[in-house]
């Protein structure tokens, strides 16, 4: 029996710590009574435990979770790691409590990360779980059901007297109910020798443990104190309370020493009451007051002692206690009352102490509260987990709380009660409770009373009674003592009594009698004894307690004292062992034999004339002999059965039978447990009426045990301990129970199903059907284990029991029958119908334990035919219910196919029914069916004995048709709501990860639409497990369609984990998490404050809050979290951060997966696009996600792109590239460098691709448009403290990301940190022989993206200026227009904003410059796909307006073809329409010549079309124009389409601009003046304290290094546009208004502007000092342009001398006269305007007032000395000039005479007058002028 019996059942020893062992009058022969072997055996045999009924499950958790780094505000990597250490530092201790030891994945080298499962539910407890089952069974711990209330343990320190402690002392301590007046526990005995008498063991060392049911304030210790009998004529007790000190002499203690060893008998000597509770708590029993609280001054009892109560719990240094299994403290008893007299119990209560006279001493105690009973048996639970419903952790410090007595009582002041020191609790040597609470082995068990008066089954036999003399009565005074003794029969009076007397030492065996204390001098003697007195078995009449009266004489003479006999009284046992009151006896004088008998009593001798003047008390205390009357007849009459002794019929039996059901409950619950057994018994092997009768007796007994139990569990305690341990099935000694159960219930049940009456037991036997059914079973597996018990190998299982076909009918029948009722009831909403479905349900877990599981099939399959389909919800929650607690069971994995080829049935049926679920139309159950999928995947994943690869995928594999049928039936996952998606994803994802590949790819062979909704489920995984930043995620609870059941009780925490997690938070916080390192309460068995803990208000400002939050109807998750605990809250950012990051790495390991299979072609996808890859991986992108996925991310994009670069890189997947492409780039602006480094990599990857698979114009084109879109997106400005704005870092990231890119040094680090291979960008993939690899090419296209994020960076910041600078604004619209240029789309659009912004700005030429350049990339785009009517020439017609339309474009455009975006949108109409915009605002600027080239264009257009009528507005545009173009030539003043200068910027405030030059272009009527202010106005804005702005007043030349420093200068010249084919080397002046020419085409690119400037460093001079240095500015570009100002490139300048100034100044006034006087006029009729022109010129050549010009130049140079410095050259060329000048002259003047009418005579005159004077004048210089003219 032993070795295998302890596979399946574990033996419990029983543990009667706190009673005897059987005693010896009990080991007489039992057989004669079976009911009595019967009892002994139910108290005596081992338990017997079926290790398998409540599951055995042995879990391990992963490695503890990891911090996952996602790009947020806080990302720098630096900061994270740090984060991340210091994180993993806290969380690691905690999460130990759900993580348990770290295993290790062992399929985890194919795996990227770890499983998502563990961190969807990270607080997985299987226990729990199993919890919420409906009609879970609970094991019930047998301590749990002994001695629930609490365990208080006394040891006696020491006792001290003022006068010293000189002789022995005795005592006993018992519980004590003052309120009642009762005893609650037998006596603890304990003595105390004064220190010269110890022994070598002191017996203080013993402790008096208690049990007690509840604490109650009228609960205390009564504590006795006896010495030996005092000597007459010796020293009195008095010296002990006398209030003046006394000392005792050498020779009277010698005396009490001599008198205490020869004087055997003592006497009581003084008592106290210790109250061991506060009053206050017997208002809440389960909370204990705090210790601080006074005594009531009701309780005036208390008062009467008078002591200190401290803690002696050692607080260790780390805050902990230093003992975990009670918390003890020390009692000092300083008011001890002396007795007076005799005493009795109406003393104790006496209140004002008038009897009594306090002793001058002190006795101390340790009192210690333990945690109660389980302790004492052995932990039951096999799981780990302590089974003990009643401890939670909290409870440690619940229940008893020892209090401080008040410093005064109510019976007013106090004499000085003593102190308690520290010093003292050192000596104290207590040996502390382990931690499991079971104390040290010398503890004394004082029996406890009220076990024989609770409503509770006796589980250990004791059968004992108590006798407590109480009073003599006698007629003069003596000293009188009393000896007790058990004697069998009254025949022999010299026979010596039974050993049968309890001694008070502990250890010692049996004694034969007991005395009592003397009662000194007294004529009423009362007595404070209890003698204890073990019972024979059963008794006989004859049996009879013997009492002997004793005088002693206290006084020595020559001997010790010699007692002398009294009297004598009898008590039978028949007649009084019921009594529950006083009883009183007579007593004899002496003794005669027969003295029991009547006719003996007649002739005896009576003290007091016969009166009773003994008075007693007795107290049964016995587990084997019922009190009650009927239970003791059907025990007689069950062993008259048995033994056959009464007829054959056993009518009296029946009778018997059926009168139990009338016993009272109390000893119904007693004695239940054997009763059961003996029905039981009758059941198994009486005959039909008996077993008939039997049954129906145990079913109304079960049910009034359900009714009269105290808890409302469905299954009782009692009932429970019974099956579970008691029941052992008689050992084996007899046929088992379960065949003749089954058979008389199945015939009961049949009969119901026939419509036969079968009365009320019918329901009853239905609501108890659990018991019957668990001892069927408990029966069954004990034949099983008992049959297969010695020839099986050790270590193998035992196999499954072959049932007699009979049997297995009947159960068979049996469980149809109550099938139906279950279906029945359940339609009628009873809830024992759910409680039947759950007892079924357990039946059948059970079964597959003991038989073949195809039998146990048989059962189930019954089950689904019955509730076949999708039923009415209840039933559908029944079913659902049975499964769960059918898949509960340990061997479910491993459980066969009904035939042999199948697998698992039970799974089959599980995935099914679950699917079902989820289409179910009722909320709560999809929610159901989708838990308990998620539940059994954890159960399997954690399952110690499933770690191995294998055991791994042959679950995924059983559970893999689930994922089948999510495919098949789409519609059904889609009605979910989120968190059953949730739910069912991470199901799908854990199933497919341990999947082996060949099962996957059949997913995915099928057809392509499902491998597309595979896919579907793949991205809706991320969807769902998208990790959001704190932010995103205020998504209230509030979800309208969330599970139903929810209400406020489980606020919602978490979207993303498991709904478990909420109830999980929800716990800890109401707990608080008692957090390690916190120290426990300084007090000792206190609670938290009552008024605190009260369960309606929350005790932390923090729990406060959630409360509030949870108040409030969906409550936003976000204000839930906020009120969690802080390590809570970071407990639950790891597991959402890893959830996400596992899903996401699980997702991307099945596309890795995927992306292979697809390579070698053998599934079911679209080769064409791969649209499965292409919409996973943008879904991956546009995630948030974690670094670790990064990390595993590019090596399988590379790989993916390695593969399919052809199809993925084709026009048809443009959208695909174009989002991934903005990803990447999104990616390369991380803050997370790792992240940011991978993105780089990413890119080039792209490019890789691009370079074999597509044009990589076409990427840059992509890449462009990408990125454009991305600067809306990102923030690459912000705001300085200044208010100026600057550079981002977002912007310098993506800078250096795409400078990286194209970093050939720094590639092999970045692909090796990336955990790519060096030869990355090198290998050639298939089908390509050479390697294109280019890092030129990647330079150009790095490059260019740089320019566009420049161009954008650049407008961005220029922000708010923008308004107030048109030239900048003006000018970053025209470098994005620059940088956009590979994409025309963004190109046009980017000039067509900086065409509004000029006509904004009244800028005319510069918009239609803009217009034309639109108008050219669109031609030009037509051009090159020969389309239109436009060529090369038209062109270039074009280029000459505008230069910037340049020629380079044919590739460009088409490559730009990316959706929606490119060439479809540039037509000849849209062409022609802003050729006509830039026709208008040329016409609007006046520059006709422009508007003719424009028209010339757009006339083809028309002529191919035939558009007569458009033809003819042309061409009356054009005659307008010409005739305007000959207007502004035939205008006397020249046409001046605008004023140009240049502006130098000196200072660093300039940023850019700084040490530029610029030529301005600006309207005609802007004069120096307007333009400075406006530049002045532009830039004083931008100074700020230390800046000043300062405009240079002249144009030479600025030399920056002596610019002062923190001035900011700008240099302003106007300046004259060159012509194309002027003399820049000519001395002449430039007079533009002496110029005449035709209008040629106003495009210029250089100007100039004259100097003078004097060398001899005067600031003024003579003409003859004064030189002029000419500067020419070359520009980039030609006015006019797109934009108003243009960069001087080149800036040269020429110097004249003095000499060379006059001759150019006289040569220019020259060649204007000659000018004038040959210009052709168009008809001679018109001298009108000649003649005002040459007046003009004339009267500043030779009127009178104007000579000093020529004059001035002949005295400062042909006179005196600066003549002989000349070089002769130079005076020649002087003269000649002069002269020809001279010549001129006097034409003019002759030709202005022909012209002149009368009015201008005069002024001819003067002319004349002029010319004349002026030739006198220069004759003195030139002599030779005379002669000349």
């Amino acid at each position: 029996m032993e070795n295998n019996l302890n596979l399946r059942f574990r033996k419990i020893p029983r543990q009667p710590v706190t009673l005897p062992k059987l005693d010896p009058l009990l080991d007489e022969n039992l057989e004669q009574w079976p009911h009595l072997n019967q009892l002994v055996q139910c108290y005596g045999t081992e338990w017997v435990k079926d290790v398998n009924k409540y599951g055995h499950y042995e879990n391990t958790r992963p490695d503890t979770f990891q911090s996952q780094i996602f790009e947020g505000p806080d990302t720098d990597t630096e900061t994270e790691i740090r984060l991340a250490s210091a994180r993993s530092a806290t969380i690691e201790d905690d999460v130990a409590s759900i993580s348990g030891r770290p295993f290790s994945d062992s399929g985890s080298l194919k795996h990227f990360g770890q499983p998502p499962l563990p961190a969807y539910e990270p607080a997985f407890d299987w226990e729990n779980e199993r919890s919420m089952i409906f009609g879970q069974r609970t094991p019930e711990s047998p301590a749990a059901t002994y001695s629930s209330g609490l365990k208080i343990s006394v040891r006696v320190l020491s006792l001290a007297f003022q006068s010293g402690l000189v002789e022995p002392f005795f005592g006993s301590i018992a519980l004590y109910n003052q309120e009642r007046k009762e005893k609650l526990s037998e006596d603890f005995y304990f003595h105390i020798l004064p220190t010269e008498m110890q022994d070598a063991k002191l017996s203080s060392e013993n402790r008096g443990v208690f049990y007690l049911d509840a604490p109650s304030a009228s609960v205390c210790l009564l504590i006795q104190l006896e010495k030996t009998a005092t000597e007459e004529g010796g020293v009195t007790t008095s010296v002990y309370s006398r209030k003046e000190p006394v000392h005792l002499t050498e020779r009277e203690k010698q005396k009490l020493q001599v008198w205490s060893r020869i004087m055997p008998y003592r006497e009581s000597f003084a008592w106290a009451v210790v109250p061991l509770f506060d009053n206050n708590i017997t208002a809440n029993i389960g909370e204990s007051a705090s210790p601080s609280s006074p005594l009531a001054p009701s309780m005036t009892a208390s008062s009467s002692h008078d002591g200190v109560f401290e803690p002696i719990a050692k607080i260790t240094s780390d805050g902990k206690q230093g003992h975990s299994g009670g918390s003890s403290v020390v009692v000092e008893i300083s008011n001890l009352n002396k007795v007076k007299e005799s005493y009795s119990e109406e003393s104790i209560q006496d209140p004002k102490r008038k009897v009594h006279k306090p002793v001058k001493g002190v006795l101390r105690l340790e009192i210690e509260k333990h945690r109660n009973g389980h302790g004492d048996f052995e932990d039951l639970s096999e799981n780990g987990s302590v089974m003990n419903d009643s401890f939670d952790p909290t409870d440690r410090l619940s229940d008893l709380t020892l209090m401080k007595c008040p410093s005064s009582g109510s019976g007013g002041p106090r004499s000085g009660g003593s102190k308690w020191n520290l010093e003292d609790a050192k000596d104290v040597s207590r040996n502390l409770t382990s931690s499991s609470g079971t104390l040290d082995l010398n503890c004394y068990h004082a029996f406890d009373f009220s076990s024989t008066t609770r409503n509770e089954p006796f589980l250990h036999l004791f059968h004992c009674l108590y006798v407590y003399p109480v009073a003599v009565t006698l007629s003069r005074k003596r000293n009188p003592f009393i000896r007790v003794e058990l004697r069998k029969d009254d025949a022999d009076v010299r026979k010596q009594p039974l050993e049968a007397i309890y001694p008070r030492e502990p250890g010692a065996s049996l004694q034969k009698w007991a005395h009592t204390q003397v009662a000194v001098g007294a004529r009423a003697a009362s007595y404070h004894d209890e003698i204890k007195v073990s019972l024979p078995a059963t008794w006989t009449p004859s049996h009879h307690l013997l009492f002997t009266f004793f005088h002693v004489d206290l006084q020595t003479k020559l001997e010790a004292p010699r007692p002398v006999v009294v009297g004598y009284a009898s008590l039978p046992l028949c007649t009084y062992i019921h009594s529950r009151s006083d009883i009183s006896l007579p007593v004899m004088r002496e003794l005669v034999p027969h003295y029991l008998q009547e006719t003996t009593k007649e002739r005896l001798d009576y003290l007091e004339d016969g009166k009773n003047i003994f008075k007693l008390r007795l107290k049964l205390c016995s587990s084997l002999y019922p009190t009650n009357e009927r239970v003791r007849d059907f025990c007689l009459e069950y062993d008259r059965h048995t033994l056959r002794t009464s007829p054959p019929w056993g009518s009296e039996l029946l009778q018997a039978i059926n009168s139990l059901k009338h016993v009272d409950s109390t000893a119904l619950l007693q004695f239940l447990y054997p009763i059961l057994n003996m029905l039981l018994h009758l059941i198994g092997n009486g005959g039909e009426t008996m077993q008939v009768a039997a049954f129906r007796a145990m079913v109304d007994i079960l049910t009034r045990v359900q009714q009269v139990s105290f808890d409302d569990a469905d299954r009782n305690r009692f009932l429970v301990t019974y099956v579970d341990y008691s029941f052992d099935d008689f050992g084996g000694n007899q046929p088992p129970v379960y065949p003749g159960l089954a058979t008389v219930w199945g015939s009961l049940a049949r009969s119901k199903a026939k419509g036969y009456r079968v009365g009320p037991v019918y329901d009853d036997v239905l609501s108890m059907a659990w018991f019957f059914l668990e001892l069927i079973v408990k029966s069954m597996a004990l034949e099983q284990a008992r049959l297969y018990d010695h020839n099986l190998p050790s270590g193998e299982d035992v196999p499954p029991m072959q049932l007699k076909e009979s049997v297995f009918r009947n159960i068979m029948q049996l469980f149809d029958c109550l099938l139906t009722e279950v279906h029945e009831r359940c339609k009628k909403g009873l809830s024992l119908a759910k409680r039947l479905n759950s007892s079924l349900a357990f039946f059948c877990y059970d079964l597959l334990y003991i038989i073949e599981p195809c039998q146990v099939y048989e059962l189930v399959s019954l089950y689904m035919d019955k509730f076949s389909g999708v039923c009415q919800s209840v039933l559908h929650e029944c079913k659902l219910t049975f499964l769960q607690i059918i898949s509960d069971h340990d061997l479910f994995v491993e459980m066969p196919g009904r035939d042999p080829s199948d697998r698992n049935y039970l799974s089959s049926i599980l995935i099914q029914e679950l699917f079902l679920s989820l289409d179910h139309d009722e909320l709560p159950l999809r929610a159901k069916g989708s838990r308990i999928l998620v539940i059994l995947l954890c159960k399997h994943e954690f399952d110690a004995r499933y770690q191995k690869a294998e055991d791994k995928l042959y679950i995924a594999q059983l559970y893999f048709p689930f994922v089948g049928q999510i495919l098949d039936e789409m519609p059904v996952f889609y009605n979910l709501n989120a968190t059953e998606k949730r739910e069912v994803l991470i199901g799908v994802l854990q199933i497919v990860r341990n999947l082996d590949d060949t099962s996957l790819v059949k997913a995915w062979q099928q057809s392509i639409a499902r491998t597309r909704l595979y896919f579907k489920l793949m991205e809706e995984c991320l969807i769902l497990f998208e990790h959001k930043k704190a932010a995103d995620s205020i998504l209230g609870g509030n979800n309208s369609r969330g599970p139903v059941n929810e209400g406020a009780g489980s606020p919602k925490y978490s979207e993303r984990l498991s709904p478990a997690i909420n109830n999980y938070l929800s716990e800890a916080s109401r707990h608080e998490v008692r957090l390690e390192g916190t120290p426990d309460n300084g007090y000792l068995w206190q609670r938290v404050n009552s008024q605190l803990a009260s369960p309606s208000q929350p005790y932390s400002l923090r729990e406060a809050l959630a409360q509030v939050q949870s108040s409030r109807i969906g409550a936003s998750a976000q204000a839930l979290r906020d009120s969690l605990h802080p390590i809570l809250r970071q407990k639950l950012e790891l597991w959402e951060e890893n959830v996400s990051a596992t899903v996401s790495l699980q997702v991307l390991e099945i596309t890795e997966k995927f992306s292979s299979m697809v390579a070698s072609q053998n599934i079911a996808t679209d080769y064409g696009k791969l649209d499965c890859i292409t919409t996973i991986l943008t879904s991956f992108f546009s995630r948030n996600q974690s670094l670790a996925f990064w990390k595993a991310f590019f090596p399988i994009f590379n790989r993916i792109f390695d593969l399919h670069g052809a199809t993925l890189m084709a026009r048809e997947n443009d959208r695909f590239l174009k989002q991934i492409a903005f990803h990447l780039l999104r990616l390369a602006v991380y803050r997370n460098d790792s992240v940011r480094k991978r993105a780089v990599i990413g890119l080039q990857i792209l490019v890789k691709s691009s370079l074999y698979f597509m044009q990589t114009a076409r990427l840059r084109a992509l890449l462009t448009i990408t990125l454009s879109e991305l600067m809306s997106d990102v923030q690459v400005t912000h705001m300085k403290t200044d208010n100026t704005l600057e550079e981002s870092g977002e912007a310098r990231r993506l800078q250096q990301s795409l400078s990286e890119m194209a970093d050939e040094a720094k590639s092999v680090n970045l692909l090796r940190e990336c955990g790519l291979p060096d030869d990355t960008l090198l290998i050639v993939p298939k089908k390509f022989t050479e390697n294109r690899w280019s890092w030129a090419e990647v330079k150009h296209l790095s490059d260019s993206l740089v320019l566009a994020l420049d161009a954008s960076l650049g407008h961005a910041l220029l922000g708010s200026v923008m308004a107030m600078d048109r030239y900048a604004a003006a000018e970053s619209f025209y470098k994005l227009g620059m940088a956009f240029a590979p994409v025309p789309d963004l190109h046009i659009m980017w000039l067509l904003h900086l065409c509004d912004a000029h006509q904004e700005m009244q800028s005319w030429a510069e918009a239609a410059q803009c217009a034309v350049a639109v108008a050219g990339v669109i031609m030009q785009a037509l051009v090159a796909r020969n389309d239109g009517v436009w060529s090369k020439d038209h062109v270039s017609a074009l280029r000459k307006i505008c230069p910037m339309v340049t020629g380079e474009f044919t590739t460009e455009a088409s490559a730009a073809e990316v959706e929606g975006y490119g060439a479809s949108k540039l037509t000849v109409d849209s062409a022609v329409k802003y050729l006509q915009l830039a026709n208008k605002l040329f016409s609007q600027a006046e520059l006709y010549h422009f508007c003719a080239s424009i028209l010339e264009l757009v006339i083809p257009v028309y002529k191919s079309r035939k558009a007569y009528g458009q033809l003819a507005k042309c061409h009356t545009l054009l005659t307008n124009i010409y005739e305007s173009i000959l207007d502004q030539e035939s205008n006397a003043i020249p046409f001046i389409d605008a004023t140009y200068y240049r502006v130098g910027f000196y200072g660093e405030k300039f940023g850019k601009l700084d040490r530029k030059e610029y030529v301005y272009r600006e309207p005609r009527d802007v004069r120096l003046g307007d333009i400075m202010e406006k530049l002045s106005h532009i830039y004083e804005s931008r100074m700020d304290s230390n800046h000043i702005l300062h405009i240079i007043p002249d144009s030479r030349q600025v030399k920056a290094e002596e610019l002062q420093a923190g001035v900011c200068y700008l240099q302003i010249t106007a300046v004259d546009a060159v012509m194309e084919d002027e003399d820049l080397g000519s001395r002449r002046e430039r007079i533009f208004s002496l110029s005449t020419g035709s209008v040629r085409a106003r495009v210029f690119d250089r100007f100039l502007f004259d100097t003078p400037f004097t060398k001899n460093g005067k600031t003024q001079g003579g003409l003859e000092d004064q030189w002029k240095r000419r500067t020419v500015l070359q520009t980039e570009g030609s006015f006019p342009a797109l934009v108003n100002r243009l960069l001087v490139t080149k800036s040269e300048s020429l110097e004249f001398s003095p000499v060379e100034n006059a001759i150019g100044m006289i040569e220019t006034r020259t060649t204007a006269l000659r000018n004038e006087l040959e210009e052709p006029r168009s008809s001679d009729g018109d001298h009108l305007p000649r003649l005002q022109s040459l007046q003009r010129i004339l009267q500043g050549s030779v009127a009178v007032q104007v000579n000093s010009g020529v004059l001035s130049v002949c005295t400062a140079f042909l006179s005196g000395e600066p003549a002989t410095r000349l070089r002769s050259q130079e005076l020649q060329q002087l003269i000649a000039a002069l002269l020809e000048f001279m010549a001129v002259c006097k034409r003019a003047i002759r030709v202005h005479f022909r012209l002149i009418g009368e009015e201008d005579q005069e002024f001819h005159t003067q002319l004349v007058n002029g010319f004349q004077s002026l030739t006198a004048e220069l004759s003195h210089y030139i002599p030779a002028i005379l002669s000349e003219l």
